[in-house]
């Protein structure tokens, strides 16, 4: 599903116009976004948590070449499934 797809199956659900539909998408993006810019995370009960973590320096190889390669540390964007979305789906 890409989010053209989601913004109609969310306009058809709750008896949006698909305009309607996609500025709430875009806020709830924009208010994800900010949240985890700003190293806090969100958690909608039932769905799941997004959280930031941080992914530290390591060494890799370079698979065409077999060169060592130093990979820098960043900030990695996590998803845990809560509960009810694991059930449903399983």
């Amino acid at each position: 599903m890409n989010k053209a797809q989601l913004i109609d199956a969310m306009a058809a659900e709750a008896g949006l116009t698909k305009a309607d539909a996609k500025k709430a998408l875009d806020a709830y993006i924009s208010a994800t976004t900010a949240t985890l810019k700003s190293g806090d995370r969100v958690a909608l009960i039932g769905f799941g948590t997004f959280s930031v973590s941080e992914r530290g320096a390591r060494t890799g190889r370079n698979p065409q070449t077999g060169k060592e390669i130093k990979i820098p540390a960043k900030k990695v964007v996590k998803f845990k499934a809560g509960a009810d979305l694991a059930d449903s789906v399983s």
